[in-house]
């Protein structure tokens, strides 16, 4: 299927590793202009060549109000105008509610969900004057029930509540903004590979008993769901959070 991005311009934030760095390499197949952000320059420029050197890196950190504006500036600099933003970049911390210093929920709330709502509404400022733009937010099954960190899942599902709020305000002006709620997913990188590591029959009980499908999802997974939405094929789906899990979440929606 010829999704129609060649010559797109997209963000990818938390680019140059697992989810992020397979949406990037699935763009640039798509023909598509891409930039990651990310945080460590070396893994930045590996990244780069690894999936070619017409695809950008720009360096900063997305839990810094000003790199984030410095990283959307240099991209539009870059590119001029902005299609797709890819609010990818997020991580978890701290253990129980009682247990976890409140410091630690603001550094989640910063990296899961600030990021995101001001580079989205960096992103709408210029998608406005084109009429046209996709924005999708990378969140978890995690903010829609319980389970996995509270930080994170606190962070996620108030993403969740901002996707569907900015998208019934941004349709009109030609925008569309959703999120996709990934299961529990495998990379090299991720929490559950070193989970895997020290516990290998305590994790494959896990997956036999909590993912239907009876496997770990899987990084390109992910990113293709983001090409196809961030495409006119999926020109009709608007606010929308999509479980892409193996059947792992409990809800029926």
């Amino acid at each position: 299927m010829d999704l129609q991005l060649t010559g797109k311009n997209v963000l990818i934030t938390g680019g140059s590793k697992g989810i992020g760095k397979a949406i990037a390499k699935v763009f640039v197949a798509e023909g598509a202009n891409v930039a990651i952000s990310g945080r460590g320059i070396e893994a930045l420029k590996q990244t780069q060549i690894e999936l070619g050197e017409k695809m950008s890196i720009i360096q900063g950190d997305v839990t810094d109000a000003e790199d984030r504006k410095h990283l959307f500036e240099k991209f539009m600099e870059q590119y001029g105008t902005i299609d797709v933003l890819i609010n990818n970049a997020g991580g978890s911390n701290g253990g129980k509610a009682t247990e976890t210093e409140m410091d630690l929920f603001y550094e989640a709330m910063e990296l899961n969900y600030f990021s995101a709502v001001h580079l989205s509404k960096l992103a709408v400022k210029q998608m406005k004057t084109q009429r046209s733009g996709s924005i999708i937010n990378i969140t978890s099954i995690y903010g829609r029930e319980s389970g996995g960190k509270i930080t994170y899942n606190n962070a996620k599902a108030a993403l969740i509540s901002f996707t569907k709020s900015l998208a019934d305000e941004v349709i009109s002006d030609g925008i569309r903004v959703n999120s996709i709620a990934p299961g529990s997913i495998l990379h090299e990188t991720a929490n559950w590979q070193r989970r895997l590591e020290a516990d290998p029959e305590g994790i494959k009980e896990f997956v036999n008993k909590e993912i239907p499908a009876g496997r770990f999802g899987t990084p390109e997974e992910i990113a293709n769901v983001a090409a196809f939405l961030a495409s006119e094929k999926a020109g009709w789906i608007v606010g929308a959070s999509i479980n892409v899990d193996g059947g792992q979440s409990k809800m029926n929606f």
